[in-house]
């Protein structure tokens, strides 16, 4: 049974400039072909974060990686899953019921269209009325922050982030740094006491 802690993306609104481009980076990461500028994206650009842009503040919102995730609980088919301490989204298990969805308290996770290798995937068997015809229904699924779990780099938002706003966040690591912060601060306290 494993007790490590999940990592996760967190940004600094005071640094965030709305550039989108932790949004750009994300959906070219996770586009499966090779692409050299965002203009030869044969997919729209579909990122795993939302830049929330209001009067108050701007930054962008992605996954937590919860340890008890609300939407890997509510999944009624498995589709969420922990893996390599990141909560992940098995595309191909995903029915697209929005469960998930509701249940994230971040807002971080978005039916989008389903893409292999350039296609928009259809759903098997299902038809949508259109103004004169049934069609085919395009397949939807969850999407999230992965972590960018396929890359050995680390997450792309954080690296190409111009201001450096985002920050992977590893939990462990930061208590340590806190708890050896507080034991510093405190023998600086004691040093003046008996001085």
């Amino acid at each position: 049974m494993s007790t490590k802690l999940n990592c996760f993306v967190v940004a600094d609104p005071s640094k965030c400039i709305g550039c989108k481009a932790c949004e750009v980076a994300c959906a070219v990461v996770h586009c499966d072909s090779e692409v050299t500028t965002v203009g030869t994206m044969e997919i729209p650009i579909i990122p795993r974060l939302y830049l929330v842009q209001t009067a108050e503040v701007t930054m962008p919102i992605q996954c937590r990686h919860c340890e008890d995730a609300p939407c890997a609980n509510v999944c009624p088919v498995g589709a969420i899953t922990q893996e390599d301490n990141a909560i992940i989204v098995k595309e191909e298990s995903c029915v697209g019921c929005k469960t998930c969805l509701m249940a994230c308290p971040f807002g971080a996770i978005d039916l989008v269209p389903r893409y292999k290798e350039g296609e928009l995937m259809a759903q098997i068997g299902l038809k949508a009325q259109t103004d004169d015809e049934l069609s085919e229904k395009a397949q939807l699924i969850a999407n999230k922050c992965d972590l960018c779990s396929d890359r050995g780099k680390g997450p792309a938002c954080v690296e190409v982030c111009p201001q450096k706003a985002l920050n992977v966040i590893n939990p462990a690591k930061e208590k340590k740094n806190r708890n050896q912060e507080a034991a510093l601060s405190l023998l600086d306290a004691v040093k003046k006491f008996i001085s």
